[in-house]
Protein backbone atom coordinates (compact mmCIF):
# COMPACT_ATOMS: atom_id res chain seq x y z
CA UNK A 1 0.00 0.00 0.00
CA UNK A 2 1.27 3.45 -0.93
CA UNK A 3 1.57 5.78 2.02
CA UNK A 4 0.42 9.28 1.17
CA UNK A 5 3.06 11.80 2.09
CA UNK A 6 1.79 14.76 4.14
CA UNK A 7 1.94 18.20 2.56
CA UNK A 8 4.73 20.33 3.98
CA UNK A 9 2.73 23.46 4.69
CA UNK A 10 5.73 25.69 5.30
CA UNK A 11 6.14 25.63 1.53
CA UNK A 12 3.50 26.31 -1.10
CA UNK A 13 1.51 23.05 -1.46
CA UNK A 14 2.30 21.36 -4.80
CA UNK A 15 -1.35 21.33 -5.91
CA UNK A 16 -1.46 25.14 -5.92
CA UNK A 17 -0.44 27.16 -8.98
CA UNK A 18 2.10 29.76 -7.89
CA UNK A 19 1.16 31.93 -10.90
CA UNK A 20 -2.51 32.08 -9.86
CA UNK A 21 -2.33 33.15 -6.23
CA UNK A 22 -4.25 36.14 -4.86
CA UNK A 23 -2.01 39.14 -4.45
CA UNK A 24 -4.04 40.40 -1.51
CA UNK A 25 -6.13 38.41 0.98
CA UNK A 26 -8.61 40.04 3.35
CA UNK A 27 -9.93 38.14 6.38
CA UNK A 28 -12.97 38.61 8.62
CA UNK A 29 -11.82 36.85 11.77
CA UNK A 30 -15.13 35.64 13.15
CA UNK A 31 -15.82 33.13 15.91
CA UNK A 32 -13.40 33.95 18.73
CA UNK A 33 -16.16 34.21 21.31
CA UNK A 34 -17.89 31.02 20.19
CA UNK A 35 -14.57 29.17 20.21
CA UNK A 36 -14.04 30.14 23.85
CA UNK A 37 -17.64 29.42 24.86
CA UNK A 38 -17.50 25.89 23.48
CA UNK A 39 -14.52 25.28 25.74
CA UNK A 40 -16.12 26.84 28.81
CA UNK A 41 -13.70 29.76 28.74
CA UNK A 42 -14.27 33.54 28.79
CA UNK A 43 -14.54 35.28 25.40
CA UNK A 44 -11.22 37.04 25.93
CA UNK A 45 -9.45 33.67 25.68
CA UNK A 46 -10.78 33.33 22.16
CA UNK A 47 -9.37 36.74 21.24
CA UNK A 48 -5.98 35.79 22.65
CA UNK A 49 -5.94 32.56 20.64
CA UNK A 50 -7.07 34.50 17.58
CA UNK A 51 -3.93 36.66 17.73
CA UNK A 52 -1.77 33.54 17.40
CA UNK A 53 -3.87 32.41 14.43
CA UNK A 54 -3.37 35.77 12.72
CA UNK A 55 0.39 35.68 13.30
CA UNK A 56 0.66 32.28 11.66
CA UNK A 57 -1.55 33.34 8.74
CA UNK A 58 0.68 36.36 8.16
CA UNK A 59 3.76 34.14 8.09
CA UNK A 60 2.01 31.64 5.85
CA UNK A 61 1.15 34.33 3.31
CA UNK A 62 4.78 35.39 3.36
CA UNK A 63 6.01 31.80 2.97
CA UNK A 64 3.65 31.10 0.08
CA UNK A 65 4.32 34.28 -1.85
CA UNK A 66 1.15 36.27 -1.12
CA UNK A 67 2.30 39.89 -0.79
CA UNK A 68 -0.58 41.51 1.14
CA UNK A 69 -2.94 40.62 4.00
CA UNK A 70 -5.67 42.76 5.58
CA UNK A 71 -7.35 41.70 8.81
CA UNK A 72 -10.62 43.06 10.22
CA UNK A 73 -9.57 43.55 13.84
CA UNK A 74 -12.22 45.90 15.27
CA UNK A 75 -15.25 47.40 13.57
CA UNK A 76 -17.04 50.63 14.35
CA UNK A 77 -19.95 48.45 15.51
CA UNK A 78 -17.76 46.54 17.98
CA UNK A 79 -17.96 49.45 20.43
CA UNK A 80 -21.41 48.05 21.25
CA UNK A 81 -19.89 44.96 22.86
CA UNK A 82 -19.61 44.70 26.68
CA UNK A 83 -17.29 47.36 28.06
CA UNK A 84 -15.02 44.78 29.67
CA UNK A 85 -14.47 43.05 26.34
CA UNK A 86 -13.83 46.32 24.47
CA UNK A 87 -11.30 47.45 27.08
CA UNK A 88 -9.58 44.07 26.90
CA UNK A 89 -9.33 44.28 23.11
CA UNK A 90 -7.80 47.76 23.23
CA UNK A 91 -5.26 46.56 25.79
CA UNK A 92 -4.59 43.42 23.76
CA UNK A 93 -3.94 45.40 20.56
CA UNK A 94 -1.51 47.66 22.40
CA UNK A 95 0.30 44.79 24.13
CA UNK A 96 0.63 42.76 20.94
CA UNK A 97 2.02 45.73 19.00
CA UNK A 98 4.58 46.47 21.69
CA UNK A 99 5.58 42.81 21.95
CA UNK A 100 5.67 41.94 18.26
CA UNK A 101 7.23 45.04 16.69
CA UNK A 102 10.80 43.81 16.95
CA UNK A 103 9.82 40.51 15.35
CA UNK A 104 7.93 42.26 12.54
CA UNK A 105 11.01 44.34 11.84
CA UNK A 106 13.16 41.21 11.71
CA UNK A 107 10.69 39.59 9.29
CA UNK A 108 10.53 42.71 7.07
CA UNK A 109 6.77 43.20 7.61
CA UNK A 110 5.27 46.56 6.71
CA UNK A 111 2.28 47.24 8.94
CA UNK A 112 -0.47 49.76 8.35
CA UNK A 113 -3.64 50.55 10.29
CA UNK A 114 -6.79 51.65 8.49
CA UNK A 115 -9.88 53.15 10.08
CA UNK A 116 -10.86 56.05 12.32
CA UNK A 117 -7.76 55.82 14.50
CA UNK A 118 -8.40 59.15 16.24
CA UNK A 119 -11.17 57.53 18.31
CA UNK A 120 -8.83 54.93 19.82
CA UNK A 121 -7.18 55.29 23.25
CA UNK A 122 -4.20 57.64 23.09
CA UNK A 123 -1.74 55.00 24.30
CA UNK A 124 -2.86 52.64 21.53
CA UNK A 125 -2.59 55.45 18.97
CA UNK A 126 1.00 55.98 20.08
CA UNK A 127 1.85 52.29 19.55
CA UNK A 128 0.13 52.33 16.16
CA UNK A 129 2.07 55.43 15.07
CA UNK A 130 5.34 53.89 16.23
CA UNK A 131 4.73 50.57 14.48
CA UNK A 132 3.80 52.22 11.18
CA UNK A 133 6.73 54.62 11.30
CA UNK A 134 9.26 51.93 12.21
CA UNK A 135 8.13 49.53 9.48
CA UNK A 136 7.34 52.00 6.69
CA UNK A 137 10.53 51.21 4.78
CA UNK A 138 10.21 47.44 5.10
CA UNK A 139 9.81 45.67 1.77
CA UNK A 140 8.20 42.39 2.79
CA UNK A 141 4.53 41.52 3.16
CA UNK A 142 2.08 44.43 3.49
CA UNK A 143 0.02 43.79 6.64
CA UNK A 144 -3.00 46.07 7.06
CA UNK A 145 -5.09 46.03 10.22
CA UNK A 146 -8.62 47.47 10.02
CA UNK A 147 -9.20 48.99 13.46
CA UNK A 148 -12.28 51.05 14.35
CA UNK A 149 -13.11 50.54 10.71
CA UNK A 150 -16.49 50.76 8.97
CA UNK A 151 -16.96 50.61 5.22
CA UNK A 152 -19.95 52.96 5.12
CA UNK A 153 -18.23 55.47 7.35
CA UNK A 154 -15.12 55.32 5.15
CA UNK A 155 -17.15 56.15 2.06
CA UNK A 156 -18.99 58.99 3.82
CA UNK A 157 -15.78 60.58 5.09
CA UNK A 158 -14.29 60.32 1.61
CA UNK A 159 -17.32 62.12 0.16
CA UNK A 160 -17.04 64.84 2.78
CA UNK A 161 -13.33 65.34 2.09
CA UNK A 162 -13.90 65.60 -1.65
CA UNK A 163 -16.86 67.94 -1.18
CA UNK A 164 -14.67 70.19 0.97
CA UNK A 165 -12.02 70.26 -1.77
CA UNK A 166 -14.67 71.17 -4.34
CA UNK A 167 -15.99 73.91 -2.04
CA UNK A 168 -12.51 75.38 -1.79
CA UNK A 169 -12.14 75.29 -5.56
CA UNK A 170 -9.30 72.77 -5.40
CA UNK A 171 -11.21 70.08 -7.31
CA UNK A 172 -13.67 70.44 -10.18
CA UNK A 173 -16.72 68.19 -10.36
CA UNK A 174 -15.46 66.77 -13.64
CA UNK A 175 -12.27 65.65 -11.89
CA UNK A 176 -14.15 63.22 -9.64
CA UNK A 177 -13.77 59.62 -10.77
CA UNK A 178 -13.00 56.29 -9.13
CA UNK A 179 -9.26 56.91 -9.11
CA UNK A 180 -9.63 60.24 -7.33
CA UNK A 181 -12.21 58.86 -4.90
CA UNK A 182 -9.83 56.10 -3.83
CA UNK A 183 -7.22 58.66 -2.82
CA UNK A 184 -9.52 59.70 0.02
CA UNK A 185 -10.15 56.21 1.37
CA UNK A 186 -8.35 54.85 4.44
CA UNK A 187 -6.81 52.23 2.17
CA UNK A 188 -5.34 54.59 -0.42
CA UNK A 189 -2.26 53.04 -1.98
CA UNK A 190 -3.23 49.48 -1.00
CA UNK A 191 -4.32 47.19 -3.89
CA UNK A 192 -7.85 45.81 -3.66
CA UNK A 193 -8.17 42.30 -2.19
CA UNK A 194 -8.52 39.42 -4.64
CA UNK A 195 -9.87 37.05 -2.00
CA UNK A 196 -11.99 37.57 1.10
CA UNK A 197 -11.99 34.78 3.67
CA UNK A 198 -14.64 34.74 6.40
CA UNK A 199 -14.61 32.20 9.20
CA UNK A 200 -17.44 30.78 11.34
CA UNK A 201 -19.89 30.36 8.47
CA UNK A 202 -21.45 33.82 8.46
CA UNK A 203 -22.48 34.93 4.96
CA UNK A 204 -22.12 38.70 5.11
CA UNK A 205 -19.52 41.45 4.69
CA UNK A 206 -20.25 43.13 8.04
CA UNK A 207 -19.41 46.62 6.74
CA UNK A 208 -15.89 45.57 5.72
CA UNK A 209 -14.10 47.09 2.71
CA UNK A 210 -17.37 47.72 0.86
CA UNK A 211 -15.68 49.66 -1.93
CA UNK A 212 -12.53 47.56 -2.14
CA UNK A 213 -14.22 44.14 -2.24
CA UNK A 214 -16.35 44.94 -5.29
CA UNK A 215 -14.76 42.16 -7.35
CA UNK A 216 -13.11 40.00 -4.69
CA UNK A 217 -13.78 36.28 -4.60
CA UNK A 218 -15.47 35.29 -1.33
CA UNK A 219 -14.66 32.11 0.59
CA UNK A 220 -16.63 31.19 3.72
CA UNK A 221 -15.63 28.37 6.05
CA UNK A 222 -17.49 26.97 9.05
CA UNK A 223 -14.21 26.87 10.97
CA UNK A 224 -14.01 29.31 13.87
CA UNK A 225 -11.17 31.80 13.59
CA UNK A 226 -8.94 30.40 16.37
CA UNK A 227 -8.95 27.03 14.56
CA UNK A 228 -8.11 28.50 11.13
CA UNK A 229 -4.71 27.17 10.08
CA UNK A 230 -2.51 26.64 7.05
CA UNK A 231 -4.51 23.69 5.83
CA UNK A 232 -7.63 25.87 5.96
CA UNK A 233 -5.84 28.52 3.90
CA UNK A 234 -4.74 25.80 1.51
CA UNK A 235 -8.38 24.81 0.95
CA UNK A 236 -9.39 28.44 0.46
CA UNK A 237 -6.71 28.90 -2.18
CA UNK A 238 -7.68 25.68 -3.96
CA UNK A 239 -11.22 27.01 -4.16
CA UNK A 240 -9.96 30.41 -5.36
CA UNK A 241 -7.95 28.83 -8.16
CA UNK A 242 -11.05 27.09 -9.46
CA UNK A 243 -12.88 30.41 -9.92
CA UNK A 244 -13.10 32.13 -13.28
CA UNK A 245 -12.53 35.83 -12.65
CA UNK A 246 -14.22 37.74 -15.47
CA UNK A 247 -14.78 41.13 -13.78
CA UNK A 248 -18.13 41.51 -15.50
CA UNK A 249 -16.82 40.46 -18.91
CA UNK A 250 -17.68 37.34 -20.91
Amino acid sequence: MTVKQPIVLNDLPPDLDSTCLPQHIAVIMDGNGRWAKRRGRPRIMGHQRGVDTLKDLLRCCRDWGIPALTAYAFSTENWGRPLEEVEFLMTLFERVLRRELEEMMAENVRIRFVGNLAALPSSLQAEIDRSMKDTENNTGIQFSVATNYGGRQEIVQSCRAIADQVKQGLINLDDIDEALFEKYLYTTGIPHPDLLIRTSGEMRLSNFLLWQLAYAEIYVTQTLWPDFNREELHQALLDYQQRERRFGKV
